[in-house]
């Protein structure tokens, strides 16, 4: 009845994976590109999530005493949804672009830096001046900076990648560049994220294939550098020996660790309910921030550390195939930076949950899209969008390869 009448309903009668395809090929017609990868996108929906809702929780007492209780996480989701929208800009930009905007780009993360440690520009905070004050916003420059890097060194691999394995002083320039960055990280001073950077570049250059003997001499002295670095500052060395035995002085410099163990063994297995943390109720300074890892293992016990620990494992995974299916087609410079996407959400990840466990001295990192901040979330987003666009990229150029190869057989 409905053929004689003109109706077509036979788009009531696809299967889910029918539809999926359709809107597959709607998007590969309206973009060029194939629909990102699913898991390593529904991971990122999960991180911002569980953040919302942690730094919601986290944030209350603190908020409560500034006016409303819920100010910090309604600021949150603004950065979210800013980030976002920044996330499709950023997708819709080629690798090409990145590639060939390259040294720009660093010229840019140097531009910031200094700016960030002249006088007058800069915002201290607890001593530190690593932030810049734009309009109503605070923007943390190491943040920017570690993009500006890695896109750097991504194309930089990708330029001397035949000379790399070969030449020492291939090597070396790199590592030069990368010290001049750390000389002005430290000058801020932000020694945790010197070493997200430093070690982020040093795993991209070992997975780009270089010689193994003469990275590991490469590696011993950057290794030298930061221990000197870390001992040279007194206030390094003391927390140093505050993360070797914090109860000798839990009332003084070993607090914020004591608070953070006990917000930890609170949680046991389940945790005491979201919402109902002890800890943060000005017990565990920087709750929302820093320590917020704490926080969520009080409140969601070691079932919910396992749960973010499996997502960000995933999400270093999807990294990573996404980095060796860029290979595969030949997009040296998209695996690299694939590669040095998935080896920092990995190491900031570990480091900072590592800290708030007593496992490693504090260094004053974020948990990536789970702690408060919006040059955090911004700057993750950013590294997020440009994953997908890799992925994107890759399998569209891999498909068509394979369409080829078929149209060749069959001819």
């Amino acid at each position: 009845m409905n053929k004689v009448i003109g109706i077509d309903n036979s788009h009531l009668k696809r299967s889910p994976v029918t539809a999926f395809k359709k809107t597959q090929q709607n998007y590969n017609r309206w973009t060029g590109l194939v629909v990102p990868d699913a898991i390593l996108m529904i991971c990122i929906g999960l991180l911002m999530l569980i953040g919302l809702v942690i730094v919601a929780s986290a944030s209350i007492p603190k908020a409560g005493s500034n006016g409303w209780v819920y100010s910090y996480a309604a600021r949150q989701l603004f950065y979210m949804t800013l980030g976002l929208g920044l996330a499709f800009i950023v997708y819709r930009l080629p690798m090409r672009w990145w590639h060939d905007n390259a040294y720009r780009i660093l010229l840019v993360g140097f531009a910031l830096l200094v700016l960030v440690i002249t006088p007058g520009i800069s915002r201290e905070v607890n001593g530190a001046m690593r932030w810049i004050s734009v309009g109503p916003f605070n923007l943390q420059v190491s943040e920017f900076v570690r993009i500006c890097m890695m896109v750097y060194a991504a194309a930089y691999l990708q330029r001397y990648q035949n000379r790399i394995h070969k030449s020492l002083w291939s090597m070396v320039r790199l590592l030069l560049v990368l010290g001049m960055v750390a000389v002005l990280l430290l000058m801020e001073p932000d020694f945790g994220s010197t070493v997200v950077i430093g070690t982020t570049v040093l795993g991209m250059m070992f997975l780009a294939g270089v010689c193994l003997v003469r990275f590991a001499f490469c590696t011993l002295g950057v290794g030298i550098a930061a221990a000197v670095v870390l001992l040279a500052a007194p206030y390094r060395r003391a927390r140093l020996a505050t993360f070797i035995d914090p109860w000798q002085d839990m009332y003084g410099s070993g607090y914020q660790l004591v608070n953070s163990l006990i917000a930890i063994g609170r949680g046991e297995t389940t945790g005491v309910g979201i919402g109902e943390s002890l800890e943060k109720h000005h017990y565990l300074p920087e709750a929302h921030t820093d320590f917020i890892f704490s926080i969520l293992a009080e409140e969601a016990g070691l079932l919910g550390v396992c749960v973010l620990l499996l997502i960000f494992a995933i999400i270093v995974w999807r990294a990573f195939v996404i980095a060796n299916n860029a290979d595969k087609v030949r997009m040296r410079f998209a695996s690299c930076l694939a590669y040095g996407i998935g080896l920092w959400v990995g190491m900031q990840a570990l480091i900072n949950m590592s800290v708030a466990s007593g496992l490693l001295p504090t260094k004053g990192l974020t948990l990536p899209m789970i702690s408060y901040g919006g040059s955090s979330v911004l700057a993750s987003m950013i590294l997020f969008a440009i994953l997908l666009r890799i992925d994107s990229e890759s399998r569209y150029t891999l498909n068509n390869e394979k369409k080829g190869r078929r149209g060749d057989g069959m001819a």
